[in-house]
């Protein structure tokens, strides 16, 4: 059987840092990171990737008096985007001893541990005998991927999108962004991920709007805190508020936007990174790191890093606890940013502008954004495959907000929650069965009072009462749970 082959670089197993970021260059600090790496693969005898489809979700920003400096598009510098790196999961929530399917940029790939290498190695999720998919295959014995199909065991070379031998060096010439406060042993990194219902470019454009935080998460999240302005009579109850904003180093690479002693930074294509100082005084930030992974057209997928100095508390919160926050602010616009994608697309492609009424400082980010997506990629994400020139059909508000495949079957942390929840639930309901069912065979054989027969009953009530709160805790957190604006 041939080997396949891929490049993809994530840090060995056990390592608490993103996937993708050990030893990378660093688009943040020039600090070299520490400690060993590991590789990532992909089947070796591939198709040749075709060049970029359409993405429906995909539209560009015009000019205007405050984006002048944006030229129109140029054939002579546009973005590649095979030639850079993707992340595919948070280590911590990919199991060893199984197979992990993800489509990245419409490609679908399958990541395992290799545990005679001991490297993760990322895979074409299609075994090259009659392509039944790799994610659904199992680890053998001796460590290798086996597909269930026919039993082939694939032997797996380094992985990344390009495969044309001019890219056969590209872990000395690219690497990943690096982040130095995941590594920072004085942070504590909060990893998640979930699938969501719009596009790369929405979620993106989402993420770069700190604006329609009071009131798009009220009640969820607040806002960036404002400055005091002598000058504003009327504050709205939401607490929002200009922001003001500057662009700085715009380039095919991404842009800077610093602001005050905080900045964001867009490294293309898929990285965004915060820096908020919690008290300035005392010199404490934490920082927010967000990986948009482009899906399939009007699906893309989020990874987030938040690295917390130790002292903020953060640390001391379960994972899944942490999550079914993150959860909540992400459920609060999903319906908006669904719904908002297909306006955009109604409108065209080149007409985000004309269509968006975007005049104010905090709107800096977003035409940047739109302006390096018009400029370098034409308006539109590069499929490693094709795809439909289309976004799909709208689903019912409950499939489109859902939490439990999006995210819960992606996160090891709120799988084992879960799965201590039902059972928990289930033992509450037998014991509130076996409180009364004792009370019944005691009532003929044994002497009770009063006072202990209403002990025993109203022990099964509570039993009976915590397994229906905990139902109902389980299917809000984990399953769905509706966001209505109105009632906020």
């Amino acid at each position: 059987m041939e080997s396949l082959s891929l490049h993809l670089l994530l840090p060995r197993a056990g390592r608490h840092s993103l996937p993708f970021a050990a030893n990378a260059a660093a688009p943040f600090s020039s600090r070299k990171p520490t400690g060993a790496s590991a590789t990532v693969p992909t089947p070796g005898r591939r198709r040749r990737r075709r060049g970029a489809q359409l993405s429906a979700s995909a539209v560009a920003a015009d000019t205007t008096p405050r984006a002048e400096h944006a030229p129109s598009p140029s054939m002579s510098e546009q973005f590649d985007w095979l030639d850079h790196w993707y992340a595919f999961a948070p280590v911590c929530d990919l199991d060893p001893g199984a197979p992990h399917g993800k489509t990245v940029l419409g490609l679908a790939v399958v990541a395992w541990y290799d545990r005679g290498a001991g490297e993760w190695r990322v895979f074409d999720d299609a075994c090259p005998h009659r392509l039944a998919p790799l994610s659904e295959g199992r680890i053998d014995g001796k460590g290798r991927l086996q597909c269930v199909y026919h039993g082939w065991l694939n032997n797996i070379l380094w992985f990344y999108p390009r495969t044309e031998p001019e890219y056969k060096d590209v872990l000395q010439r690219k690497r990943p962004p690096y982040v130095p406060e995941i590594d920072d042993p004085g942070f504590v990194t909060v990893y998640g991920i979930r699938d969501l219902p719009y596009g790369y470019d929405i979620l993106l454009e989402n993420l770069l709007d700190p604006a329609h935080v009071p009131y798009a998460h009220k009640g969820v999240m607040h806002g960036i805190g404002q400055k005091e302005d002598p000058g504003r009579v009327d504050y709205d109850k939401e607490g929002g508020g200009p922001i003001t904003m500057k662009i700085e180093e715009a380039n095919i690479e991404g842009f800077v936007s610093p602001q005050d002693l905080d900045y964001f930074q867009f490294v293309a294509p898929i990285t965004l990174v915060g820096s908020l100082f919690l008290q300035p005084d005392e010199g404490k930030k934490t920082v927010l790191v967000f990986f948009c992974v482009p899906v399939a057209p009007g699906r893309s997928r989020v990874i987030w890093a938040f690295p917390n100095p130790r002292n903020v508390g953060v640390w001391h919160v379960p994972r899944w606890l942490y999550h079914v926050g993150q959860n909540l602010i992400l459920d609060s616009d999903i319906f908006l940013l669904h719904v908002e994608e297909r306006k955009f697309a109604a409108a065209g492609l080149d007409n985000w502008q004309k269509a968006c009424y975007v005049p104010t400082s905090s709107d800096d980010m977003v035409i940047a954004f739109r302006n390096w997506f018009r400029k370098f990629c034409n308006n539109r994400v590069g499929w490693a495959t094709p795809q439909v020139d289309h976004l799909p059909p709208t689903p019912t508000k409950d499939q489109l907000m859902e939490r439990y495949w999006s995210h819960v079957v992606q996160c090891t942390s709120c799988s084992a929650a879960l799965k201590a929840m039902k059972a928990l639930e289930v033992a509450l309901q037998i014991a509130s069965v076996a409180v009364i069912g004792f009370l019944a065979i005691a009532k003929g054989t044994l002497a009770i009072s009063t006072v202990q027969r209403a002990v025993i009953v109203s022990t099964a009530v509570l039993c009976f009462a915590a397994s229906r709160w905990l139902a109902n805790f389980i299917q809000k957190n984990f399953y769905f749970q509706d966001y209505i604006h109105a009632y906020k």
